[in-house]
C-alpha cells in the first residue's frame, strides 16, 4: 500500500499501486474536457475510480457527469438553509459524534419525512445540503460517514418512493464512496414493501454497506462501531441529538 497526497498535503495510506497509476490518467482525461476538475484533489479522483472498479473510462464518464451536475444544480457552490426551509422544518436529520475510526454519524428519522407537495426540487437540494454538511465535517484523511435510519413509527404517509430514489441516485452518482455503513433500525413490516421497490436500484457496493438491525440489538450493534459516548441517547447512549443545520 502506498500513499496519495492531496493538494492540501493530506496523505491517504490505503491507496494501491494500481490506483496510484490510474489517478493521474483519470485526472488528465477529465482536466482536458472539464478544466474545473483541476480544483479537485486526488481523494475525489480516487473515489470515482473505486466506484467504477478502477476502470478509467467509466470513472471519467461518471466524474464528468458529476461536474456537469454540480455546476448546474449547485451554481453558487453550496445549498443554503434558505434554499430548503420546508425540509428543515420537518426536523428529521441530525448529525453528531464519530465512530471508532472517525467517521461522522448521521441520523435520519423516517417518520418525519413527508413528500414535498411542490415536487422533488427542494428535497434534492436538501439531500445535497445534508451530504455536503456531513462531508465537510470529516476530519483530514477521512472520506466516509455512518448513517442511521430510524424507522420507528414509519407509515404509508412517509412512503415517498420518488424521493427515496432521488436521494439514492444523488448519493451513488455524485457522492461515490462516501457512505461507510448504513444501519436501518426499527423498520416496520410495511416498510419492507417499499424496500422491495427500492432495492433493485441500489448498486452492489452500496448494498454491502446496509445493515438491518434487530430491535433488541440496536445498542449492541452500534457499540461495535462506536464508543458509548458517541452512541445517540435515543439508542441508549449519551450523545444528544444535534439538528443538521446546527452541527459543526
Amino acid at each position: 500500500m502506498e500513499t496519495v497526497r492531496t493538494r492540501e498535503g493530506a496523505i491517504a495510506k490505503d491507496t494501491t499501486e494500481t490506483e496510484l497509476t490510474k489517478i493521474p490518467l483519470l485526472r488528465a482525461t477529465v482536466e482536458t474536457l472539464h478544466p474545473s476538475s483541476k480544483e479537485e484533489d486526488d481523494f475525489m479522483i480516487r473515489r470515482f475510480l473505486r466506484a467504477r472498479d478502477l476502470d478509467v473510462e467509466k470513472a471519467s464518464a461518471m466524474f464528468l457527469k458529476y461536474l456537469k451536475w454540480r455546476h448546474e444544480f449547485v451554481p453558487n457552490g453550496s445549498v443554503s438553509v434558505s434554499d430548503v426551509p420546508i425540509e428543515l422544518a420537518q426536523d428529521k436529520v441530525f448529525m453528531q459524534g464519530r465512530d471508532k475510526i472517525g467517521r461522522p454519524i448521521l441520523i435520519v428519522f423516517g417518520r418525519r419525512h413527508f413528500q414535498n407537495k411542490d415536487g422533488l426540487d427542494e428535497f434534492k437540494r436538501f439531500v445535497v445540503y445534508v451530504l455536503d454538511k456531513v462531508c465537510a465535517s470529516m476530519p483530514p484523511g477521512q472520506e466516509k460517514f455512518v448513517g442511521i435510519a430510524e424507522l420507528k413509527g414509519w407509515g404509508y404517509s412517509n412512503s415517498d418512493v420518488r424521493g427515496y430514489l432521488s436521494a439514492l441516485s444523488i448519493l451513488q452518482d455524485y457522492y461515490p464512496e462516501r457512505l461507510g455503513k448504513l444501519f436501518i433500525v426499527n423498520a416496520p413490516y410495511i416498510f419492507m414493501k417499499v424496500w422491495k421497490i427500492i432495492y433493485p436500484f441500489i448498486d452492489n457496493k452500496t448494498k454491502k454497506k446496509i445493515v438491518f438491525v434487530e430491535k433488541n440489538k440496536v445498542k449492541s450493534t452500534l457499540l461495535e462501531e462506536m464508543d458509548e459516548s458517541q452512541v445517540p441517547e435515543i439508542f441508549g447512549g449519551s450523545l444528544s441529538l444535534v439538528p443538521i443545520q446546527d452541527a459543526n
